[in-house]
């Protein structure tokens, strides 16, 4: 359930990024095919497709008029993002409650990280601190999913 919770806390923080590292992670093989459309991601233009809306909401997220996380939308997206995740990178008979674990961890670290990066903004400017944000969600989200892609063992 670790992993479900982790990848919760990458949710809270960007919605798309769950599913781009489930992506990464069912495309080298590192987590099974579970779920319905999971053998989608093993696809190499959705797995980089999933990357590529990954990244632009990271660059959205630099712009003056982008909403905040805890809009209505965001919090939805982040629901179905991290349940998915949650759910793959749960233990087989527990997926269930690896999405439950992943959706609770997602919206409860929206709010806290969406506090905590108004409050960052404030002395650092809203690009500095994205890009800090976006470089601890890409390696959390690739080491809560896919290990083997951060530490290069099996």
């Amino acid at each position: 359930m670790i992993r479900s919770f982790l990848i919760g806390l990458v949710a809270g923080q960007r919605g798309i990024t769950p599913l781009a590292a489930v992506a990464t992670a069912t495309r080298s093989g590192e987590i099974p095919v579970v779920l319905p459309l999971q053998g989608l991601l093993r696809n190499p233009v959705i797995a980089a497709g999933t990357a590529a809306l990954a990244a632009a909401e990271m660059a959205g997220d630099k712009m003056k008029t982008a909403p905040d996380r805890i809009v209505p939308i965001g919090l939805l997206v982040r629901s179905i993002t991290s349940a998915y995740a949650g759910a793959a990178l749960a233990p087989r008979g527990r997926r269930g409650l690896g999405a439950a674990v992943a959706v609770g961890t997602a919206l409860a670290s929206s709010y806290v990280g969406w506090r905590l990066r108004c409050a960052a903004m404030r002395r650092y400017g809203q690009t500095a601190t994205g890009f800090v944000e976006d470089a601890a969600v890409l390696a959390g989200g690739l080491a809560v999913a896919s290990p083997r892609a951060i530490t290069g063992r099996a």
